[in-house]
């Protein structure tokens, strides 16, 4: 058991939380217990009025949201964040947050949706 993240695209327009997955959906991202990550995350959820326990939820990201976090990954400031299942990040996880807003931006640029989900 664990904390596993996911990164998704789809040509489907999403509504901006809770909306049911996509049939279409396209993995671009897959994290295990990077909880900073999680708890940034659970911060943008509960910024648009989330309001359910933050695992298996879905919430749809727009480019000033990949902006924000990449400022955010840059600048070394995601959230600490722990809970049972979470694990610990590890300073090799920015690799993979970076990788994951190139191909974020890629999506969004070619008019895909893009979200993140979580299961824990």
């Amino acid at each position: 058991m664990g904390l596993d993240m996911y990164a998704y695209s789809t040509d489907q327009t999403l509504s901006r939380l809770d909306f049911e997955k996509p049939k279409d959906r396209k993995e671009i991202a897959y994290w295990r217990k990077h909880a900073n990550l999680h708890g940034w995350m659970e911060q943008l959820y509960r910024s648009h009025g989330g309001a359910q326990r933050f695992n298996c939820v879905n919430v749809a990201l727009t480019a000033e949201d990949i902006d924000a976090l990449e400022r955010t990954v840059l600048a070394d400031e995601l959230p600490f964040t722990e809970g049972f299942f979470f694990g610990e990040s590890i300073p090799e996880d920015k690799e993979d947050d970076i990788a994951f807003i190139a191909k974020a931006r890629e999506c969004l640029a070619a008019g895909k949706s893009v979200y993140y989900t979580s299961w824990w």
